[in-house]
C-alpha cells in the first residue's frame, strides 16, 4: 500500500502542472537510460580504437618485415625467388596478411566467451 502522503489525488493538481512533471520525469529517464549508458560505451570505444590502429600499424610493419626477409633470399643467385619467381614474396607477404586479418575476423564475429 502506498503511504497517503505520497500519493496524489487527481483534484489536487492543475493539468498544465501535470504535464510539466511527466516532461521532466521523461527528460530524467531519457538522460539516465541513455546518456549514462553512452558515457561508459565512449571508454571502451576509445580503447578499441587506438587499439585497432596500433595492431593495425604492427601488422603493416610486420608485413614490411616479412617482404624484406624474403627479398634478401631472392637476392642470391640459385635460390627459389630468383628469376622469373621473383614476384612470389609478394604473394607470400599478401597471403599471409589475408590469413592473420581473417583470423582476427574470426575472433571477432566468435566474440568473448560468455
Amino acid at each position: 500500500m502506498a503511504d497517503s502522503t505520497t500519493r496524489r489525488e487527481a483534484g489536487d493538481e492543475s493539468v498544465p502542472q501535470l504535464g510539466s512533471e511527466l516532461m521532466d520525469l521523461i527528460v530524467a529517464y531519457l538522460k539516465q537510460e541513455t546518456l549514462q549508458p553512452l558515457k561508459g560505451l565512449g571508454r571502451f570505444v576509445t580503447f578499441g580504437t587506438a587499439g585497432s590502429v596500433v595492431l593495425g600499424m604492427g601488422l603493416v610493419i610486420l608485413d614490411l618485415a616479412g617482404l624484406r626477409a624474403l627479398q634478401e633470399v631472392e637476392g642470391r643467385p640459385g635460390e627459389v625467388f630468383f628469376g622469373a619467381h621473383s614476384w612470389m614474396p609478394y604473394a607470400i607477404v599478401a597471403v599471409a596478411t589475408v590469413v592473420v586479418m581473417a583470423l582476427a575476423g574470426l575472433r571477432i564475429l566468435r566474440g568473448r566467451p560468455r
